[in-house]
């Protein structure tokens, strides 16, 4: 059983990909995130502070869905250690980590272990398209694709409880549908187990296999959860609701199939709860002050772990089921927990754990001694943390009195004396959420010299329903301007220079970057949008297909092209790219199936008709995100020369042509 990035989970398929420097998915949150304060915060004395080159901070690795083996003894993960993201082992007890597979072009994620030898699975696309297929790797080494499509996308779901069989979902039939496959764990001979016609989310499958469960995105904030049976075909919608209520799987029960839902009906933030004694009416069984945003068994149950997203960051509860009461994770270090994995006998539990000064590791905790265990080292040799800063949660009101929470980097080298240029950093969604936890980029950019204040703008997750559902057919209007009083916000602390504030943002971030630059093109000196939406009509359009349902959702939230094609043109930078007249640094992958490279063509030759300063890096071998170090650090590189050439002019040199 494996709880992860639950905000990704949760938000998926939206355009929603982590920004730069940080390798999806990986959930940064903190267990006692620092508290929030209304007030501007005081300025802290300088301490001196090494800089460090990004081949310095380049030196730090990724590792991301760690893997119990059959035996327990190791863990399997996935790590960028090579320059690009395989499949790894390391002993529980600690030791030099081997590397799996070593691929040199594609991105390799471990998401199995065989129940009972030591085959794994994997899923690979090629440079970043998303056209995901399966694998399995043997022992000797030897590699086969499970999904060999011609044209199509393919996922691991799990392995049945009695060991005898593994699931794959793939659109291989119907673009828009993800169908369910039944893989025989000897043979890979696979039987059709659910058409998914209505080509709604897959969840999971009942351990007995009678049943899948699927999950309706109606909109960004109402769904449903339906049954399909396997013998009648059939369908049965298990929430059925009025008003807007998310309704979706936190898991089924190992061995008595019950469902445990995630829900806010009738509440402000999401639960878990199950069916109750009455037909068609749900019980709690775990509340919070804060959204629930994952639940997940172990092997047998007698385990529960949850995620809790509190004010940008994440508590883990571990419930021991039988005893009825609570775990203690206390020796483990204090951090961010984003991903909980149980080994099969369910002695062990695996967690990535980082904090906003250190990169993840991985430990290993035995639950009867408590004794926890680091088994990565993850690091760059070369940083010291102590060079490197925390996070604050701040916020600010808006212009409609709205408060809006933030993350605040501060320079060690800023003051009163020696005030700042600043950056406002714009999250993935539309839905996401800037959270705690290490992020290589932000922490390259902090170290030379910018204040960094990422924004969780309305609509963004983790504060509620309202919240998330204000920015609802109001994109490039209220969230925008959330970002624009955040530059004032900035140039109120006093080690800020308000004269020199950036926006940057990636994926809808980028969307927020050309946005702020054409509608409101005063409120920022310069922009830098890596893979952003400039074309709305076509991006929506442009939806991928494996989506399904999920594409209706995006336009309830978004706009309609066939509907509300003026709206979406007067939110859309592209056809108002003439404002734009500050300059303007655009980032893209050439194999983006969710932000078309079109979209970074067309703005980067409309606002050079300007005459305005564009600079444009495209990546020809990545997709929604930035897979291989050597374009992370070019990205990281030439945004840092970029902001430095027009926020810091004693330094400043002619622009490139």
């Amino acid at each position: 059983m494996h709880v992860w990035k639950s905000l990704s989970r949760v938000l998926a398929p939206t355009l929603l990909l982590p920004l730069l420097g940080a390798a999806p998915p990986a959930a940064p949150p903190a267990p006692k995130p620092a508290p929030a304060v209304k007030a501007a915060p005081g300025a802290q004395a300088a301490r001196p502070s090494k800089q460090y080159s990004v081949e310095q901070f380049m030196g730090s690795t990724d590792v991301m869905g760690p893997v119990f083996t059959s035996d327990g003894k190791q863990l399997l993960f996935s790590s960028n250690a090579s320059g690009i993201i395989n499949v790894h082992s390391v002993p529980v007890g600690g030791g030099k980590p081997t590397a799996l597979t070593r691929s040199k072009t594609d991105s390799i994620r471990v998401v199995g272990a065989f129940p009972n030898d030591n085959r794994f699975l994997f899923e690979r696309d090629k440079g970043g398209d998303e056209q995901t297929h399966v694998y399995v790797r043997t022992p000797d080494g030897k590699e086969k694709d499970l999904t060999p499509m011609k044209k199509g996308v393919a996922h691991f779901l799990g392995f049945s409880q009695d060991d005898r069989a593994f699931y794959i979902t793939t659109n291989e039939r119907d673009p828009g549908a993800m169908d369910v496959y039944r893989h025989d764990a000897k043979t890979y001979a696979r039987t059709l187990l659910a058409q998914n016609d209505k080509g709604f989310g897959v969840a999971g499958v009942a351990p007995d296999e009678s049943w899948v469960a699927l999950e309706e995105a109606v909109t960004t904030s109402d769904g449903n959860v339906w049954r399909y049976d396997v013998a009648t075909k059939t369908l049965k919608n298990l929430t059925p609701h009025t008003g807007t209520v998310s309704y979706r799987v936190g898991d089924i029960h190992p061995v008595t199939g019950e469902l445990y839902l995630i829900t806010d009906d009738g509440s402000e933030f999401s639960r878990v709860v199950r069916p109750a004694k009455e037909a068609g009416k749900w019980e709690d069984v775990e509340k919070a002050d804060w959204d629930i945003i994952a639940t997940e068994f172990s092997r047998s149950g007698a385990y529960r772990v949850s995620l809790i997203n509190v004010n940008a960051g994440i508590e883990v509860r571990l419930h021991d089921v039988k005893a009825g009461t609570q775990v203690p994770l206390t020796q483990l270090p204090a951090g961010m927990i984003s991903e909980v994995i149980f080994s099969r006998d369910e002695k062990q539990l695996a967690a990535v754990l980082e904090t906003d000064r250190s990169s993840a590791n991985l430990y290993v905790q035995d639950l009867a001694t408590k004794k926890a265990t680091r088994v990565t080292d993850t690091m760059s040799r070369e940083l010291d943390s102590e060079d490197l800063v925390d996070a604050q949660v701040v916020r600010f009101k808006s212009f409609d009195g709205m408060e809006i929470p933030n993350l605040l980097y501060k320079p060690h080298q800023a003051t009163a004396q020696n005030k700042a240029p600043a950056i406002v950093y714009v999250h993935g969604g539309p839905g996401g959420e800037t959270t705690r936890g290490y992020n290589n980029f932000i922490q390259y950019l902090v170290n030379h010299g910018y204040v960094v204040l990422g924004i969780n703008n309305r609509g963004s997750a983790g504060y509620g329903k309202a919240f998330f559902k204000a920015d609802d057919q109001k994109h490039g209007k209220d969230p925008l301007r959330d970002c624009v009083e955040a530059r004032k916000y900035l140039a109120s602390l006093p080690y800020v220079d308000g004269s020199r504030v950036a926006i940057l943002g990636g994926s809808y971030g980028g969307y927020m970057v050309l946005a702020a630059l054409a509608f409101h093109p005063d409120a920022f000196d310069v922009g830098v949008d890596v893979f952003g939406v400039s074309n709305w009509l076509r991006t929506l359009k442009s939806m991928p297909p494996q989506w399904g349902a999920f594409r209706q959702a995006m336009m309830q939230e978004i706009g309609d092209p066939e509907k509300q094609e003026a709206m979406l043109k007067e939110i859309s930078p592209l056809f108002h790219a003439d404002k734009i007249k500050k300059p303007l640094l655009v980032v893209q992958g050439a194999n983006d199936p969710r932000v078309l490279q079109a979209e970074s063509d067309d703005i980067v030759a409309a606002v050079k008709k300007n005459g305005v300063p564009v600079e444009y890096l495209l990546l020809p071998d990545e997709g929604h995100g930035f897979k291989k170090k050597k374009n992370e650090a070019e990205v990281d590189r030439r945004t840092l020369e970029f902001l430095d050439r027009y926020l810091k002019p004693a330094t400043a040199t002619a622009p490139k042509p």
